[in-house]
Protein backbone atom coordinates (compact mmCIF):
# COMPACT_ATOMS: atom_id res chain seq x y z
CA UNK A 1 0.00 0.00 0.00
CA UNK A 2 1.07 3.47 -1.20
CA UNK A 3 1.62 6.18 1.24
CA UNK A 4 -0.60 8.24 -0.41
CA UNK A 5 -3.22 5.47 0.05
CA UNK A 6 -2.54 4.40 3.25
CA UNK A 7 -3.43 8.70 4.26
CA UNK A 8 -6.36 8.32 2.34
CA UNK A 9 -7.75 5.87 4.15
CA UNK A 10 -7.27 7.68 7.24
CA UNK A 11 -8.74 10.72 6.13
CA UNK A 12 -11.92 8.04 5.06
CA UNK A 13 -11.79 6.42 8.60
CA UNK A 14 -11.25 9.84 10.71
CA UNK A 15 -14.36 11.18 8.45
CA UNK A 16 -16.58 7.92 9.54
CA UNK A 17 -15.97 8.58 12.84
CA UNK A 18 -15.93 12.13 12.67
CA UNK A 19 -19.28 12.80 10.84
CA UNK A 20 -19.91 16.56 11.88
CA UNK A 21 -16.55 17.20 10.21
CA UNK A 22 -17.44 16.85 6.81
CA UNK A 23 -20.45 19.19 7.43
CA UNK A 24 -18.20 22.18 8.94
CA UNK A 25 -19.86 24.53 11.07
CA UNK A 26 -23.49 23.30 12.49
CA UNK A 27 -26.24 25.50 11.64
CA UNK A 28 -28.81 27.19 13.45
CA UNK A 29 -31.58 24.69 14.97
CA UNK A 30 -28.97 21.37 13.73
CA UNK A 31 -28.79 19.07 16.17
CA UNK A 32 -25.56 18.13 18.08
CA UNK A 33 -23.70 16.01 19.94
CA UNK A 34 -20.43 17.15 21.55
CA UNK A 35 -17.81 16.28 24.85
CA UNK A 36 -17.92 18.54 27.50
CA UNK A 37 -14.24 20.19 27.82
CA UNK A 38 -14.81 23.08 30.21
CA UNK A 39 -17.06 24.37 33.20
CA UNK A 40 -17.33 27.73 34.02
CA UNK A 41 -19.52 29.58 36.77
CA UNK A 42 -22.07 30.35 33.88
CA UNK A 43 -21.33 28.33 31.13
CA UNK A 44 -19.96 25.18 30.18
CA UNK A 45 -18.23 24.32 27.00
CA UNK A 46 -18.93 21.75 24.64
CA UNK A 47 -16.39 20.51 21.34
CA UNK A 48 -18.62 19.61 18.38
CA UNK A 49 -15.71 19.07 16.03
CA UNK A 50 -14.77 20.33 13.20
CA UNK A 51 -12.85 23.02 14.86
CA UNK A 52 -16.20 24.30 16.57
CA UNK A 53 -16.71 24.72 19.79
CA UNK A 54 -20.36 25.99 21.38
CA UNK A 55 -21.54 27.40 24.64
CA UNK A 56 -24.27 25.60 26.94
CA UNK A 57 -25.88 27.23 29.94
CA UNK A 58 -25.47 25.96 33.24
CA UNK A 59 -29.22 25.49 33.23
CA UNK A 60 -29.05 23.29 30.62
CA UNK A 61 -27.35 20.50 32.77
CA UNK A 62 -28.07 20.94 35.94
CA UNK A 63 -30.31 18.16 37.62
CA UNK A 64 -34.09 19.64 39.82
CA UNK A 65 -31.57 19.72 42.64
CA UNK A 66 -29.24 22.43 40.93
CA UNK A 67 -26.60 19.72 40.76
CA UNK A 68 -24.64 19.02 37.69
CA UNK A 69 -25.62 16.17 35.82
CA UNK A 70 -22.49 15.68 33.38
CA UNK A 71 -18.81 16.30 34.19
CA UNK A 72 -15.76 17.20 31.64
CA UNK A 73 -15.50 14.91 29.73
CA UNK A 74 -18.76 13.69 29.14
CA UNK A 75 -20.77 13.57 25.68
CA UNK A 76 -23.88 15.87 25.80
CA UNK A 77 -26.71 16.19 23.36
CA UNK A 78 -28.14 19.56 22.38
CA UNK A 79 -28.99 21.88 19.86
CA UNK A 80 -27.57 25.19 18.03
CA UNK A 81 -29.83 27.79 18.62
CA UNK A 82 -27.56 30.98 17.44
CA UNK A 83 -24.28 32.96 17.11
CA UNK A 84 -22.65 34.89 19.70
CA UNK A 85 -21.76 37.63 16.81
CA UNK A 86 -18.66 39.20 19.41
CA UNK A 87 -17.24 35.76 19.54
CA UNK A 88 -18.23 34.00 16.70
CA UNK A 89 -19.11 31.01 19.57
CA UNK A 90 -22.05 28.92 18.57
CA UNK A 91 -24.94 29.18 21.07
CA UNK A 92 -26.41 25.65 22.54
CA UNK A 93 -29.22 24.62 24.00
CA UNK A 94 -31.49 27.23 25.66
CA UNK A 95 -29.77 30.50 24.76
CA UNK A 96 -30.46 32.26 21.55
CA UNK A 97 -28.57 34.33 19.33
CA UNK A 98 -31.52 36.87 19.53
CA UNK A 99 -29.80 39.10 17.14
CA UNK A 100 -31.94 38.05 13.35
CA UNK A 101 -32.06 40.60 10.95
CA UNK A 102 -34.63 40.67 8.13
CA UNK A 103 -37.82 38.98 7.71
CA UNK A 104 -35.95 36.18 5.56
CA UNK A 105 -34.21 35.34 9.29
CA UNK A 106 -37.60 35.91 11.18
CA UNK A 107 -39.35 33.36 8.70
CA UNK A 108 -36.45 30.78 9.48
CA UNK A 109 -36.96 30.94 12.97
CA UNK A 110 -40.54 30.47 12.30
CA UNK A 111 -40.30 27.24 10.42
CA UNK A 112 -37.55 25.65 12.86
CA UNK A 113 -39.60 26.85 15.74
CA UNK A 114 -37.01 28.70 17.40
CA UNK A 115 -36.94 31.66 19.58
CA UNK A 116 -36.46 35.16 18.99
CA UNK A 117 -35.83 38.35 21.11
CA UNK A 118 -38.10 40.83 20.96
CA UNK A 119 -38.49 44.40 23.39
CA UNK A 120 -42.16 44.97 24.78
CA UNK A 121 -42.67 48.22 22.93
CA UNK A 122 -46.71 49.52 24.18
CA UNK A 123 -49.53 47.81 25.78
CA UNK A 124 -52.30 47.61 23.19
CA UNK A 125 -55.82 46.45 23.25
CA UNK A 126 -55.74 42.46 24.08
CA UNK A 127 -51.78 42.13 23.98
CA UNK A 128 -48.71 43.92 23.54
CA UNK A 129 -46.60 44.64 20.53
CA UNK A 130 -43.26 43.63 20.68
CA UNK A 131 -40.25 44.99 17.81
CA UNK A 132 -38.14 41.48 16.99
CA UNK A 133 -35.56 42.23 14.08
CA UNK A 134 -36.77 45.89 13.35
CA UNK A 135 -40.52 44.03 12.73
CA UNK A 136 -43.78 44.86 14.15
CA UNK A 137 -45.07 41.95 15.97
CA UNK A 138 -48.16 41.04 17.90
CA UNK A 139 -48.43 39.13 21.39
CA UNK A 140 -51.82 38.08 22.71
CA UNK A 141 -52.78 38.88 26.37
CA UNK A 142 -52.98 35.47 27.13
CA UNK A 143 -49.78 34.35 25.48
CA UNK A 144 -47.54 37.10 27.54
CA UNK A 145 -47.40 34.41 30.43
CA UNK A 146 -48.45 31.43 32.03
CA UNK A 147 -50.61 33.05 34.81
CA UNK A 148 -52.90 35.86 33.80
CA UNK A 149 -51.78 39.25 33.90
CA UNK A 150 -53.69 42.50 35.00
CA UNK A 151 -52.04 45.10 34.03
CA UNK A 152 -49.79 44.45 30.55
CA UNK A 153 -48.02 47.76 31.07
CA UNK A 154 -45.27 46.11 33.17
CA UNK A 155 -43.65 44.28 30.08
CA UNK A 156 -43.29 47.43 28.82
CA UNK A 157 -39.60 48.04 27.55
CA UNK A 158 -38.55 44.66 28.70
CA UNK A 159 -36.52 42.48 26.13
CA UNK A 160 -38.18 38.98 26.42
CA UNK A 161 -37.59 35.84 24.22
CA UNK A 162 -40.87 34.97 22.30
CA UNK A 163 -41.63 32.20 19.39
CA UNK A 164 -43.29 32.83 16.60
CA UNK A 165 -46.57 31.10 16.13
CA UNK A 166 -47.92 32.89 12.78
CA UNK A 167 -45.44 34.15 9.61
CA UNK A 168 -47.17 36.60 6.94
CA UNK A 169 -44.63 37.65 4.84
CA UNK A 170 -44.94 41.16 2.15
CA UNK A 171 -45.20 44.81 2.03
CA UNK A 172 -46.24 44.22 5.52
CA UNK A 173 -45.79 41.26 7.23
CA UNK A 174 -48.09 40.49 10.10
CA UNK A 175 -46.31 38.27 12.51
CA UNK A 176 -47.61 36.98 15.95
CA UNK A 177 -45.42 35.85 18.66
CA UNK A 178 -46.00 33.83 22.36
CA UNK A 179 -43.97 34.14 25.23
CA UNK A 180 -46.20 31.17 27.01
CA UNK A 181 -45.23 28.59 24.29
CA UNK A 182 -41.42 29.20 25.50
CA UNK A 183 -42.48 29.31 29.32
CA UNK A 184 -44.76 26.37 28.87
CA UNK A 185 -42.10 23.93 27.27
CA UNK A 186 -39.65 25.05 30.02
CA UNK A 187 -42.22 23.95 32.35
CA UNK A 188 -42.71 20.74 30.79
CA UNK A 189 -38.90 20.07 31.43
CA UNK A 190 -38.48 20.93 34.88
CA UNK A 191 -41.63 18.74 35.38
CA UNK A 192 -40.28 15.83 34.28
CA UNK A 193 -37.34 16.34 35.80
CA UNK A 194 -39.09 16.88 38.92
CA UNK A 195 -41.03 13.55 38.66
CA UNK A 196 -37.91 11.82 39.12
CA UNK A 197 -37.31 12.62 42.16
CA UNK A 198 -40.96 13.16 43.72
CA UNK A 199 -41.95 10.80 46.20
CA UNK A 200 -43.58 11.54 49.77
CA UNK A 201 -41.51 12.51 51.90
CA UNK A 202 -39.60 14.35 49.68
CA UNK A 203 -38.46 17.75 51.20
CA UNK A 204 -38.49 20.52 48.69
CA UNK A 205 -38.00 24.16 48.04
CA UNK A 206 -40.62 26.34 46.21
CA UNK A 207 -42.31 29.52 45.55
CA UNK A 208 -46.15 30.35 46.62
CA UNK A 209 -47.52 31.45 43.69
CA UNK A 210 -51.47 32.12 45.09
CA UNK A 211 -53.15 31.93 48.98
CA UNK A 212 -56.73 30.68 49.51
CA UNK A 213 -58.69 30.59 52.30
CA UNK A 214 -58.32 26.82 52.59
CA UNK A 215 -54.43 27.05 51.92
CA UNK A 216 -51.83 28.12 49.77
CA UNK A 217 -50.09 26.81 46.45
CA UNK A 218 -46.44 26.23 45.48
CA UNK A 219 -44.31 26.19 42.60
CA UNK A 220 -41.89 23.67 42.67
CA UNK A 221 -40.65 23.97 39.66
CA UNK A 222 -42.94 22.65 36.89
CA UNK A 223 -45.68 21.51 39.45
CA UNK A 224 -47.70 22.70 41.52
CA UNK A 225 -48.50 21.76 44.56
CA UNK A 226 -50.83 22.86 47.66
CA UNK A 227 -50.47 23.26 51.23
CA UNK A 228 -53.61 22.91 53.36
CA UNK A 229 -54.22 25.60 55.90
CA UNK A 230 -53.73 22.99 58.83
CA UNK A 231 -50.22 21.76 57.08
CA UNK A 232 -49.28 25.54 57.86
CA UNK A 233 -48.11 25.14 61.45
CA UNK A 234 -48.71 23.70 64.47
CA UNK A 235 -50.54 26.63 65.87
CA UNK A 236 -53.76 27.89 64.85
CA UNK A 237 -53.69 30.17 61.46
CA UNK A 238 -57.09 31.35 60.41
CA UNK A 239 -55.38 32.40 56.76
CA UNK A 240 -52.50 31.37 54.74
CA UNK A 241 -51.64 35.14 54.91
CA UNK A 242 -50.46 35.29 58.15
CA UNK A 243 -47.81 33.09 57.54
CA UNK A 244 -47.10 33.14 53.46
CA UNK A 245 -47.11 35.74 50.63
CA UNK A 246 -46.73 35.30 46.73
CA UNK A 247 -43.55 35.30 45.49
CA UNK A 248 -41.73 33.96 49.13
CA UNK A 249 -39.89 31.02 49.13
CA UNK A 250 -40.46 28.00 51.11
CA UNK A 251 -39.35 25.02 52.08
CA UNK A 252 -42.02 21.86 51.99
CA UNK A 253 -42.02 18.11 52.72
CA UNK A 254 -44.45 16.06 50.60
CA UNK A 255 -47.25 14.57 51.60
CA UNK A 256 -48.81 12.52 49.31
CA UNK A 257 -49.22 12.21 45.42
CA UNK A 258 -52.59 11.68 44.16
CA UNK A 259 -51.69 10.14 40.53
CA UNK A 260 -53.62 12.11 37.39
CA UNK A 261 -57.14 10.49 36.30
CA UNK A 262 -58.88 10.66 33.20
CA UNK A 263 -60.25 13.93 33.71
CA UNK A 264 -57.22 15.35 35.61
CA UNK A 265 -54.50 16.30 33.50
CA UNK A 266 -51.77 16.76 36.46
CA UNK A 267 -51.46 14.71 40.21
CA UNK A 268 -52.36 16.23 42.99
CA UNK A 269 -49.43 17.40 45.41
CA UNK A 270 -50.09 17.74 48.79
CA UNK A 271 -47.34 19.48 51.04
CA UNK A 272 -46.66 20.43 54.34
CA UNK A 273 -44.62 23.20 56.17
CA UNK A 274 -45.80 21.77 59.69
CA UNK A 275 -44.49 18.50 58.88
CA UNK A 276 -40.68 19.99 58.82
CA UNK A 277 -41.28 21.46 62.66
CA UNK A 278 -40.75 19.89 65.83
CA UNK A 279 -44.02 18.97 67.13
CA UNK A 280 -44.62 21.06 70.15
CA UNK A 281 -45.82 18.58 71.93
CA UNK A 282 -42.67 16.40 72.38
CA UNK A 283 -41.49 19.07 74.62
CA UNK A 284 -45.37 19.45 76.66
CA UNK A 285 -44.58 17.44 79.91
CA UNK A 286 -41.00 19.24 80.52
CA UNK A 287 -42.92 22.96 79.47
CA UNK A 288 -46.12 22.52 81.10
CA UNK A 289 -45.52 20.31 84.24
CA UNK A 290 -48.91 19.37 86.42
CA UNK A 291 -49.57 22.04 89.51
CA UNK A 292 -47.01 25.42 87.54
CA UNK A 293 -49.27 28.22 86.94
CA UNK A 294 -49.08 29.01 83.41
CA UNK A 295 -50.50 32.06 80.89
CA UNK A 296 -52.45 31.37 77.85
CA UNK A 297 -54.76 33.27 75.34
CA UNK A 298 -58.65 31.75 74.99
CA UNK A 299 -58.56 30.41 71.24
CA UNK A 300 -62.02 28.92 71.56
CA UNK A 301 -65.23 28.94 73.98
CA UNK A 302 -67.40 25.47 74.04
CA UNK A 303 -70.76 24.63 75.99
CA UNK A 304 -68.61 22.38 77.95
CA UNK A 305 -65.29 24.32 78.77
CA UNK A 306 -62.89 26.88 77.10
CA UNK A 307 -59.39 25.85 75.11
CA UNK A 308 -56.26 27.85 75.79
CA UNK A 309 -53.80 28.44 73.90
CA UNK A 310 -50.61 27.64 75.75
CA UNK A 311 -47.99 27.65 72.91
CA UNK A 312 -48.02 27.43 68.88
CA UNK A 313 -49.90 24.32 68.52
CA UNK A 314 -50.29 23.23 71.98
CA UNK A 315 -53.70 23.70 73.83
CA UNK A 316 -55.46 23.53 77.14
CA UNK A 317 -58.81 22.67 78.42
CA UNK A 318 -60.34 24.35 81.47
CA UNK A 319 -63.37 22.18 82.07
CA UNK A 320 -66.96 24.63 82.54
CA UNK A 321 -66.64 22.71 86.32
CA UNK A 322 -62.66 24.79 86.53
CA UNK A 323 -64.20 27.83 85.51
CA UNK A 324 -66.30 29.69 88.43
CA UNK A 325 -63.93 29.02 91.24
CA UNK A 326 -66.68 27.56 93.01
CA UNK A 327 -69.45 29.00 91.91
CA UNK A 328 -71.75 27.37 89.18
CA UNK A 329 -71.80 28.62 85.46
CA UNK A 330 -73.71 27.80 82.99
CA UNK A 331 -71.65 28.80 79.61
CA UNK A 332 -67.81 29.84 79.57
CA UNK A 333 -68.68 32.80 77.60
CA UNK A 334 -70.24 33.91 81.26
CA UNK A 335 -66.34 34.44 82.56
CA UNK A 336 -64.61 34.70 79.29
CA UNK A 337 -63.89 35.94 75.87
CA UNK A 338 -62.11 35.23 72.56
CA UNK A 339 -58.70 36.37 72.91
CA UNK A 340 -58.19 37.62 76.33
CA UNK A 341 -55.23 36.62 78.39
CA UNK A 342 -55.69 34.45 81.45
CA UNK A 343 -53.31 32.51 83.98
CA UNK A 344 -54.06 28.72 84.71
CA UNK A 345 -53.13 25.97 86.77
CA UNK A 346 -52.00 22.93 85.17
CA UNK A 347 -53.69 19.87 86.08
CA UNK A 348 -52.55 17.28 83.96
CA UNK A 349 -50.90 16.22 80.78
CA UNK A 350 -52.23 13.33 78.78
CA UNK A 351 -49.53 13.18 75.35
CA UNK A 352 -51.35 9.89 74.30
CA UNK A 353 -55.07 12.07 73.49
CA UNK A 354 -52.58 15.38 73.46
CA UNK A 355 -55.12 16.93 76.18
CA UNK A 356 -53.55 19.00 78.89
CA UNK A 357 -56.21 19.68 81.96
CA UNK A 358 -56.21 23.19 83.49
CA UNK A 359 -57.78 24.99 86.12
CA UNK A 360 -58.71 28.72 86.47
CA UNK A 361 -59.01 28.91 90.70
CA UNK A 362 -56.21 30.47 91.94
CA UNK A 363 -56.19 28.49 95.08
CA UNK A 364 -57.13 25.07 93.53
CA UNK A 365 -54.54 22.33 94.62
CA UNK A 366 -52.81 19.97 92.95
CA UNK A 367 -51.04 16.46 93.53
CA UNK A 368 -48.35 16.78 91.06
CA UNK A 369 -47.27 13.32 91.68
CA UNK A 370 -51.14 12.14 91.01
CA UNK A 371 -51.41 13.97 88.15
CA UNK A 372 -52.03 11.68 85.40
CA UNK A 373 -48.96 11.89 82.40
CA UNK A 374 -49.65 9.13 79.73
CA UNK A 375 -46.34 8.80 77.01
CA UNK A 376 -46.89 8.84 73.64
CA UNK A 377 -45.88 5.49 72.89
CA UNK A 378 -48.27 3.69 75.53
CA UNK A 379 -50.83 1.57 74.93
CA UNK A 380 -54.20 2.02 76.31
CA UNK A 381 -54.85 -0.89 78.58
CA UNK A 382 -58.74 -2.00 79.99
CA UNK A 383 -57.24 -3.82 83.04
CA UNK A 384 -56.26 -0.84 85.38
CA UNK A 385 -59.84 0.36 84.61
CA UNK A 386 -61.18 -3.12 85.49
CA UNK A 387 -59.27 -2.93 89.28
CA UNK A 388 -60.84 0.43 89.74
CA UNK A 389 -64.32 -0.59 89.86
CA UNK A 390 -63.21 -3.45 91.57
CA UNK A 391 -61.97 -1.46 94.19
CA UNK A 392 -65.09 0.47 94.32
CA UNK A 393 -67.34 -2.13 94.26
CA UNK A 394 -65.82 -3.83 97.30
CA UNK A 395 -65.71 -0.11 99.30
CA UNK A 396 -69.51 -0.49 98.43
CA UNK A 397 -69.48 -4.13 99.63
CA UNK A 398 -67.59 -2.59 103.09
CA UNK A 399 -70.17 0.22 103.54
CA UNK A 400 -73.15 -2.48 103.39
CA UNK A 401 -71.39 -4.63 106.28
CA UNK A 402 -70.71 -1.98 108.37
CA UNK A 403 -74.41 -0.48 108.09
CA UNK A 404 -75.75 -3.56 109.06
Amino acid sequence: MSESASFEDLLNEFDQTHPQAQKGEPAMGDKVSGTLIAIGEEFAFVDLGAKSEGRLDLAAIRDAEGQLKYAVGDTVETHVTGKDEESGMLLLGSQHGHKYHGLDELERAYRQGLPVQGQVTGAVKGGVEVQAAGVRAFCPASQIDIRFIEDLSEFVGQKLDFRITKFEGGRRPNLVVSRRALLEEEQRIKAEELRAQLKEGAVLTGTVTSLKDYGAFVDLGGLEGMIHISQLAFGHVKHPKEVLQPGQQVEVSVLRIEPATDGKKREKIALSIRALSRDPWLDAIEQFPAGTRVQGRIARLQPFGAFIELAPGVDGLVHISELGAGRRVQHPSEVLKEGEEVTATVLGVDLERRRISLSLDENREVDASAAVIIAASAKPAAKPAEKTMGSFGALLQESFKKGR
